[in-house]
């Protein structure tokens, strides 16, 4: 049963010795590695077995296809003229083996569009239940969905545990309207039940404070909202 896969779009790569030290542990139990088009390319400096490329393979060229299949790399090719980016069609196939946890690398560098595109599509439909991240060495970024109501109408907060780093910054962005019950814990500047309205930057730039024992935490009761952890590793003193 596949549970953990990777996907490793075609934006800048992270060195592996930056997302060890700000991702202890990204790389583990990885049952699935999937690649959009040229993200192929950055399987070997990772260190990582690609296991399935996706796309219409025009950046990465019919050679460089030609070689991946002869090392028993599966591919699924699509064509040029289509509706859907390379990212979000790999996204598709691994969502599509169920799993229940990725992570994406890859995702940013280059143009912004691409990059927008790639945190946007952490709401497609098929993502919807699974934890998903986009990493590089100093970004995590996920989407964090109110739980739907049981039954007899009740919720309880949706959440998210953060990385026990103090120092590291945290910005909260409401994704596609207002994000309402907006609760958080181990952070320097508290939100209580607050609201998060769209077109608005309050929730820009919290810190995490000294671990307490508890992991730190955001919780939201309704709503989507964007979690990006920042983490100062390697930044100037």
């Amino acid at each position: 049963m596949v549970t953990r896969a990777l996907v490793l779009a075609g934006g800048s790569s992270p060195r592996r010795s930056e997302l060890d030290d700000a991702w202890p542990g990204w790389d583990e139990s990885i049952d699935l590695v999937v690649a959009a088009d040229a993200g192929a390319l950055l399987a070997e400096p990772l260190g990582v077995r690609l296991d399935l490329i996706v796309g219409d393979g025009d950046s990465l060229g019919e050679a460089a296809l030609a070689g991946f299949e002869a090392q028993g790399v599966a591919v699924e090719r699509s064509p040029a003229d289509k509706d859907s980016s390379d990212t979000e069609l790999a996204l598709i196939a691994a969502a599509g083996r169920a799993v229940d946890e990725v992570i994406v690398l890859g995702a940013f560098g280059g143009r912004l569009d691409h990059a927008l595109a790639n945190v946007w599509i952490l709401a497609h439909p098929a993502l919807a239940g699974r934890t998903v991240s986009l990493l590089d060495g100093r970004s995590r970024v996920r989407l964090l969905s109110a739980a739907a109501a049981d039954v007899d109408g009740s919720t309880s907060p949706a959440g998210l545990d953060l990385v026990e780093r103090p120092g590291d910054l945290v910005t909260l962005l409401p994704f596609d309207g207002p994000a309402t019950g907006v609760t958080t814990s181990g952070l320097r500047w508290p939100l209580v039940e607050a609201t998060l309205p769209a077109g608005f930057s309050r929730g820009l730039s919290n810190q995490i404070l000294a671990a307490d024992g508890r992991a730190p935490r955001v919780e939201l009761g309704g709503g989507r909202l964007i979690v990006i952890e920042s983490t100062l590793l390697g930044s100037d003193p």
